[in-house]
């Protein structure tokens, strides 16, 4: 995984950053991340632009994307990546914690299956974190737990399918940075 460009442009990018609440790595999240989406058979392409996506998340990082001098910039990811990434951020921004109201909200998904899987990684991820860290005891729980379950009713993800993605997700944060390397040796061509 250290060989793969969008990698290295988010550890770069995060270096030894750590999550405000939880103390967390904030590469721990990208880690899991690619390990579930490893899991769901996604694509190499799918993997690359998880890894970028917190470069282009809101609208502050992809400003500072855009500066010629920018670990985004530097790292120069692949064209089919950043537009994955992108569409992933327009997807995720419609639909945000302060979106959520009721149990049959509209949420809409992408017509691209690549960032629908980045959506599911992202989703199983972060509910996995907040049920582990900040369940009940959140100022914004209630919503939180719905937002999540939201999510991944959209994304057809079952509870029991949760259950087993976490598993994945939490061996991975034991042995982080080899799956984008394994993915690009079982790619084809």
């Amino acid at each position: 995984m250290k060989d793969n460009k969008h990698y290295a442009a988010i550890c770069r990018f995060y270096g030894d950053t750590r999550a405000e609440r939880s103390g967390v790595l904030l590469i721990a999240h990208i880690d899991e991340g690619i390990a579930l989406l490893d899991a769901i058979g996604a694509p190499l392409r799918a993997m690359e632009a998880f890894c970028i996506h917190p470069l282009v998340q809101d609208d502050g990082a992809l400003l500072a994307a855009l500066a010629p001098e920018s670990v985004f910039s530097a790292h120069q990811p692949d064209a089919a990546v950043v537009a994955l990434a992108m569409e992933y951020r327009r997807v995720a921004n419609a639909y945000l914690s302060h979106h959520c109201e009721r149990a049959d909200d509209a949420i809409e998904l992408s017509c691209v299956d690549e960032v629908n899987q980045m959506l599911i990684a992202d989703k199983v991820q972060n509910r996995k974190d907040f049920e582990r860290r900040h369940l009940g005891t959140h100022a914004r729980s209630d919503i939180l737990q719905l937002y999540f379950a939201n999510w991944l009713r959209r994304l057809g993800v079952s509870e029991e399918r949760y259950a087993q993605l976490c598993g994945r997700a939490t061996a991975a944060a034991a042995a982080p940075q080899g799956l984008i390397s394994a993915a690009v040796a079982a790619e084809p061509g």
